[in-house]
């Protein structure tokens, strides 16, 4: 008999390189936060450390800090960067902007629920944490239908990374974040018949062994 071969979509998932507002600890959510020199050298690394890798499509969120990101890493690649809104950042509402002492004074209450990961709430005219996900996981499952048997490279953020963490392990929202989401670490999945699997997290080897070239 033979085999049925297997229609997984293989999907590295990359976290955008660093921004000024990542060192200062300052949530960015959907304001557009351009890369920082350590940024722009990252996203070339990424480039690096994708040599020899072969996908069929590239998808990014629109946010300039992912989408900058992304057309530095493919450059050279023959593959055009396709618009992920799916992809962006949570929306934080009044949050955006803050870091969490700013937020703590001038929005006690919102961060105290903020605190709690409390997954209905929505940050006054942000996005809830369970919308955030039902957004992202939908988002990515249609990529991955899309692609079946292929592998897709996308460009994405911190806390749809976390999401997807947690979908894949099987984790509720609710608990604290307690595994690492680096700048630039390359994430690899597999989606197959519903379900994600992850195959290696955060790798950041390519960030130890390309960064010292663009240094100045």
């Amino acid at each position: 008999m033979t085999a049925t071969p297997t229609r997984n979509c293989r999907f590295c998932l990359v976290r955008h390189g660093e921004t000024d507002w990542n060192t200062e600890r300052r949530l960015q959510g959907q304001l557009d936060i351009g890369l920082n020199a350590a940024g722009l050298a990252q996203a070339r690394a990424v480039r690096n450390g994708l040599a020899g890798q072969r996908f069929v499509a590239v998808y990014s969120s629109t946010l300039a800090r992912a989408w900058v990101t992304a057309e530095i890493a493919t450059a050279g690649s023959g593959l055009a960067v396709s618009p992920a809104p799916t992809l962006r950042e949570r929306h934080y509402g009044v949050y955006q902007g803050l870091t969490s002492a700013e937020a703590a004074e001038r929005h006690p209450q919102v961060h105290r629920r903020h605190q709690r990961r409390d997954i209905d709430f929505d940050y006054e005219n942000g996005e809830s944490l369970s919308d955030f996900a039902t957004r992202v996981m939908t988002g990515l499952t249609e990529i991955a239908e899309r692609h079946a048997g292929e592998a897709v490279l996308g460009f994405t953020h911190g806390g749809v990374l976390d999401i997807v963490y947690r979908v894949a392990i099987g984790r509720g929202l609710e608990g604290p974040r307690d595994f690492p989401i680096p700048n630039a670490g390359l994430n690899w999945l597999d989606y197959e018949g519903g379900a994600w699997r992850i195959l290696h997290w955060a790798d950041q080897r390519h960030l130890a062994t390309s960064l010292d070239e663009f240094a100045v």
